[in-house]
């Protein structure tokens, strides 16, 4: 009897110990900070060549990658990453390096704040503060909070229970601690299974929300050249934006030039975690006449979008990296260019050395420094059948800066689309000639700079007149004159945009070419001198 008493008394001592220690339990460890980080951002896929990046709220995203340390116990435990970008879209992160693989992925959606504070502490003690207004002295005391900081907090204190800023007293209130699973930065966990345990270094890579990045470029262009053999300098660089709470310090920088195909909606699956203020208002403080004194608690205006990045280098917000200014824009000195390489139909810009890309800020990094590029400057005018220009009116004729991207040009490689600024020297240093918009250029494409209208040159085309058709129905073939007219010193070459190729045929012009899906045709006026050529055109076929 005793023996089958001993053995029952074992049994619910092991029950006992099943109950009391679950083997479920996961220990939370901590990854290290970020040992090697990788920033590639890629641009506001939606954003056309005639928009500029939006600093208030970018379109863009990145490919952020980061190595971590981690000490892993035996068994199940759960890894958390602090400072993972708010714009995190969780879905797309992925963890290599983990023996056991990814059980779990989470993102936690709170984060420190006033009221994350209260919420926390609901049921526990916290120290509120008063301080009397006719002798100042302060007065603490305890209490427990018994409701959420939704619309009000409540605390049961030893006169009973008290609504918080309802007495008309300077209040504060002191927590004795942060409560689990509230952090000042976003954390990304996962949970995860190790047989041994031990100390691994880990990468976690993910898509995040809330970049973007755009070229400038800036053109300078050498005294004493002719129109048609120019020669000038093109200095270009690359503005990232990362308007994210997070930095990323040291980090192996990359932009990606072209236009993907996105399906998925980031902005909507990053989620940024909340930091929710504490509204604490019982009644307002101030007058019927006044109005209430109780703040606005709306989205706050951020300030207006800086000039010219290229040119702003003495903005405090604008980080310039391998830049040292100088007094000449042509002579600028850079010390580090980012390089370019494939990456399939797209365009990688890898910038050497590591950089900082900054919370809330711009980096600018140079991508191209090409002297000596060879150039011309081409005039256009406008030539239509339709309407009938007056004889006697002409108009100013197009300047266009005229290159082609290749090696025997001086240039040679992609150039993504952004803003381009012009310089020409004088006597008075260099000034502003002109300022345009460029969309993507691969190489071997003719590249053509407006740089505003011509007063030198001009042209006139006027129809003097229409062949009548045959049978009803055809089409009338109508007779243009245009007259060029040249007043500086030098040859001028100027380019006759005839219209859309397929809209138009033309008869009794040599050597027209499409351009742009326009049909055009160039021709060569002497210095001070005019032209006059005729030609028919009508409507196509096509």
């Amino acid at each position: 009897m005793p023996r089958f008493i001993g053995s029952l008394i074992a049994i619910a001592a092991a029950m006992l110990s099943l109950v009391a220690g679950p083997t479920n339990a996961r220990e939370v460890v901590d990854a290290s900070a970020p040992m090697k980080t990788a920033v590639t951002v890629y641009r506001d896929p939606s954003r056309q060549v005639d928009q500029s990046m939006n600093r208030n709220m970018p379109e863009g995203f990145a490919m952020i990658s980061e190595t971590r340390r981690v000490t892993l116990p035996a068994g199940v435990s759960t890894i958390r990453f602090a400072g993972v970008a708010e714009g995190m879209v969780a879905v797309s992160a992925i963890v290599t390096g983990l023996p056991g693989g990814t059980i779990e992925k989470n993102r936690n959606a709170e984060l420190l704040s006033p009221a994350a504070l209260v919420n926390g502490m609901l049921g526990n003690r916290i120290t509120v503060t008063r301080t009397m207004p006719g002798s100042g002295k302060q007065i603490s005391q305890e209490g427990i909070v018994r409701t959420r900081a939704d619309g009000g907090l409540v605390l049961e204190t030893a006169e009973g229970y008290e609504a918080v800023r309802c007495a008309g007293l300077p209040e504060r209130l002191t927590f004795p601690s942060v409560p689990d699973g509230l952090t000042p930065q976003p954390v990304f966990t996962i949970d995860t299974r190790d047989e041994a345990g031990g100390t691994y270094d880990i990468t976690l890579s993910y898509l995040a929300w809330g970049f973007d990045w755009q070229a400038h470029y800036v053109a300078t262009l050498h005294e004493g050249g002719s129109a048609d053999r120019l020669r000038f300098n093109l200095l270009s660089w690359l503005t990232i934006l990362n308007d994210n709470g997070q930095s990323f310090a040291d980090a192996e920088l990359m932009a990606i030039a072209g236009t993907l195909n996105i399906e998925s909606d980031f902005e909507e699956l990053a989620e940024p975690p909340r930091a929710k203020p504490l509204r604490l208002t019982c009644f307002p403080i101030g007058s019927t006449s006044a109005g209430s004194a109780v703040p606005y608690y709306g989205k706050i205006v951020p300030p207006p979008a800086l000039p010219t990045l290229a040119l702003a280098e003495s903005a405090d917000t604008v980080i310039v990296t391998g830049y040292r200014r100088s007094e000449a824009l042509q002579s600028v000195p850079v010390a580090m260019v980012a390089s370019e390489e494939q990456l399939g139909d797209l365009k990688l810009y890898r910038v050497p050395e590591p950089v900082s890309v900054n919370a809330q800020g711009l980096k600018q990094v140079a991508f191209l420094n090409q002297k000596d590029v060879k150039g011309a400057l081409l005039y256009e005018v406008i030539c239509r059948p339709w309407p009938v220009f007056e004889p006697d009116l002409k108009s100013e004729a197009s300047i266009l800066l005229k290159t082609k991207n290749d090696k025997k040009h001086g240039l040679g490689m992609a150039l993504p689309m952004g803003g381009i600024t012009l310089f020409e020297p004088s006597a008075s240093g260099d000034l502003l000639v002109g300022e345009e918009r460029l969309r993507d250029y691969a190489v071997g494409q003719e590249i053509e700079i407006a740089m505003g209208p011509s007063v030198q040159v001009q042209g006139q085309c006027s129809r003097t007149s229409i062949a009548r058709p045959i049978e009803d129905g055809a089409r009338p073939w109508v007779t243009i004159k245009s007259v060029v007219t040249n007043a500086n010193p030098h040859k001028a070459t100027v380019r006759l945009n005839l219209g859309s190729y397929a809209e138009w045929e033309v008869q009794g012009l040599r050597k027209t070419r499409l351009k742009d899906g326009n049909r055009v045709a160039e021709l060569s006026v002497p210095a001070n001198s005019e032209r006059e050529i005729t030609f028919k055109m009508r409507l196509s076929e096509r």
